[in-house]
């Protein structure tokens, strides 16, 4: 079995009295992007800084390659963990040239170096700019320089800090494929830290969700958006649409027909999570849609307000069962009147059935105490 090139084991780093990172290990492999997601103050940065050897943990250890290079006994400094660094402003020195901020840190003869910032430079798309200075180039083309500069000691492991926030959204995409595909010839490992769950499902191959300086659910994208493992992280990813109910011999009646809750007891409160995009809207017509086995039980309501969007138009749609407000999108153009009576109907096997919130509630409800367990209804 291969080694990991980084194991992060137990960490946990405290700031006076506050536990910023709690017992939180991961592994990244040869050539794989591990994403650190989650919101603002939950820890990510901070882990990155204690893979790179910028902050020291208080408890736990740091192996790259299978060797210790921070634990209870040593903490070996950044520039001796062969790890490259990547940050949103870039870090490029104003007063040096292209060539001379790719080779700072090389500790090669001056041919070599040449060689190598020039092979680095090529590999970005940035041949011929080596005699260029930093105030010369556009945003996309900074990052590129960034990335070669992290490159050329050829690291084992690539720490990425929201490296891409900074860039024109026109550019972002374009620049974040492109160093995906360098990062990925060079078979490094990377781990890359993003509060953007559309970077995380584009980058990563997996993707590791925090809150609260734990980690609560890790994945591959696929896996972590379809299988959330509770309703926060659901709606990390999207929108979502929460419906209550309450358990009566292992089933939760609702608007939209039964859903199966094995494992809950009777008269829990729960909540049926969908996805807007899972909804289906049929217009009223004087009666009820055909029922339809997949859809189960459609609902009624009347449209409260219509937007395009673009690519999909998102309803509102005030439920006349009890007055709530559920939220479903449409490819393309679709601009119902306000008022219009529509009838809604969702993809049962696209439902995520949790405990009510109320009842996992603890003081601060980014930090559960226990790990709830959606389940897919039957």
């Amino acid at each position: 079995m291969t080694t990991p090139r980084l194991v992060l084991d137990r960490i946990e780093k405290d700031f006076g009295d506050c536990r910023a990172v709690r017992s939180v290990s991961l592994d990244v492999s040869s050539g794989e992007v591990l994403c650190l997601l989650g919101p603002s103050g939950c820890g990510k940065s901070t882990l990155l800084r204690i893979a790179a050897g910028v902050e020291r943990q208080s408890a736990g250890a740091v192996r790259v390659d299978g060797r210790v290079v921070s634990d209870a006994r040593r903490h070996d400094p950044p520039e001796t963990r062969s790890v490259g660094l990547m940050f949103q402003d870039f870090a490029l020195f104003p007063h040096l040239t292209v060539a001379d901020n790719v080779a700072f840190g090389l500790r090669r003869a001056n041919g070599a170096r040449r060689d190598i910032v020039a092979s680095y430079l090529r590999r970005v798309g940035l041949d011929g700019y080596q005699d260029k200075y930093p105030h010369q180039l556009s945003g996309g083309e900074q990052q590129r320089v960034a990335l070669a500069r992290a490159l050329a000691p050829k690291p084992r492991v690539m720490l990425m800090d929201e490296p891409f926030s900074g860039l024109d959204q026109r550019l972002r995409d374009g620049v974040r494929d492109e160093t995906l595909a360098v990062l990925k010839e060079e078979g490094t490992a990377v781990l890359l830290v993003t509060h953007d769950p559309e970077e995380a499902l584009r980058m990563g191959d997996r993707i590791a969700l925090m809150r609260a300086g734990r980690v609560v659910q890790v994945g591959a994208p696929y896996h972590i958006y379809n299988h959330p493992v509770d309703r926060k992280a659901a709606a990390f990813f999207s929108d979502v649409n929460v419906i209550h109910g309450t358990v009566a011999a292992r089933q939760t009646d609702t608007p939209f027909g039964l859903f199966l809750t094995p494992g809950m007891v009777d008269d829990a409160d729960v909540e049926v999570i969908i996805r807007p995009q899972h909804l289906k809207i049929d217009e009223d017509r004087g009666g009820a849609p055909p029922p339809n086995p997949r859809l189960g039980l459609p609902a009624r309501g009347r449209v409260e307000r219509a937007r395009f969007m673009g690519s999909e138009s998102l309803i509102e749609v005030r439920m006349e069962h009890d007055g709530s407000m559920l939220k479903a999108t449409v490819p393309g153009a679709y601009l119902p009147e306000r008022g219009a009576p529509l009838w809604l109907s969702l993809r049962r096997d696209h439902c995520f059935v949790f405990p009510c919130e109320a009842q996992t509630k603890v003081a601060n409800p980014w930090e559960p105490d226990r790990d709830p367990r959606g389940k897919r209804p039957g």
